[in-house]
C-alpha cells in the first residue's frame, strides 16, 4: 500500500464529522478505488476545503498514511460541473451509495470510474434513466457479479437464478417468482445497452435491483427512500 499517492483523479462519495473539527472523507478515485482519508480542520468555519469537498466535484487528490485511513494533503477541483437537484440528484446520491457498499477499499476500478464520470456528466443534462442503467450494469461487472447474456433467443423466456447467475429458459411462468422472469430479446437488448424500448428500460430496472438486493443482504438504501418521498 503506497504510503503518498499524488495527483489523483478523485470524486468524493459521502463525508462524516471526525474529532472536533476534522472529517473523514470517503473518495472514488480513478487508480485506488475507494479510499478513506481524514481532511484536518475540515469543518472549522473558515475552511477552504469545506466547499471544495463535496460530492459530484472533479478533483484531483493528494494522501499519505500507512494505515488503511490516509490522512489528505491536497485537494483541487479539475472543473466545475454544475449543480444537480430534483431525481437526478438523487440518483447520483444512489449511486455513491451502491459504491461505498458494495466496493472492496482499495480495488482499483478504472473503468467504472469513467462510467460514474459519464453517469454525472449524464445527470448533469437530466439524461437518467439509460445512464443510470448502464451505470448499474458496469458496477456488478466490476465486482464480478454480471449475467452472460450471450445464447439467448429473442422468443424464449428465461428465468434468472441470482446466485448462480444464469437464465434458465423455460415454458411457463411460476407467478411466486414472475419478478425473476424475462423475455429473451429484452436481455439482448441489455446485454447491448440498447434501451431505446420502453419495456427493455423496466426489465432492465427490474433486473438490476434484483441483483443489487441481493447483494445488499437486506441491507436499506438511504437513497431509495429519497424518491418515496
Amino acid at each position: 500500500m503506497d504510503y503518498r499517492v499524488e495527483g489523483q483523479a478523485a470524486y468524493v462519495l459521502h463525508t462524516r464529522a471526525y474529532r472536533d473539527t476534522s472529517a473523514i472523507v470517503e473518495l472514488f478515485t480513478l487508480e485506488h478505488g475507494r479510499v478513506a482519508a481524514v481532511s484536518r480542520g475540515m469543518r472549522r468555519a473558515n475552511s477552504k476545503s469545506k466547499a471544495l469537498l463535496q460530492p459530484f466535484v472533479p478533483l484531483q487528490v493528494n494522501w499519505q498514511g500507512r494505515n488503511e485511513l490516509k490522512t489528505l494533503t491536497l485537494a483541487e477541483s479539475t472543473g466545475y460541473t454544475g449543480m444537480l437537484s430534483g431525481n437526478a440528484l438523487i440518483c447520483a446520491l444512489y449511486a455513491n451509495e451502491l459504491l461505498l457498499k458494495l466496493l472492496a477499499v482499495f480495488d482499483p476500478y478504472p473503468k467504472l470510474f469513467v462510467y460514474y464520470q459519464y453517469l454525472i456528466n449524464s445527470l448533469l443534462e437530466n439524461d437518467i434513466e439509460v445512464a443510470l442503467r448502464i451505470f448499474e450494469r458496469q458496477l456488478l461487472i466490476a465486482i464480478g457479479y454480471a449475467a452472460d447474456f450471450s445464447e439467448l433467443e429473442p422468443t424464449s423466456i428465461y428465468f434468472f437464478d441470482l446466485k448462480q447467475l444464469v437464465f434458465k429458459k423455460v415454458a411457463t411462468i411460476d407467478d411466486r417468482y414472475k419478478s425473476l422472469y424475462f423475455w429473451g430479446e429484452h436481455l439482448q437488448a441489455m446485454g447491448n445497452d440498447d434501451y431505446a424500448s420502453k419495456d427493455v428500460r423496466k426489465a432492465a430496472k427490474r433486473f438490476s435491483r434484483l441483483q443489487i438486493d441481493h447483494l445488499l443482504q437486506g441491507n436499506a438504501l438511504n437513497s431509495r427512500g429519497l424518491f418515496q418521498r
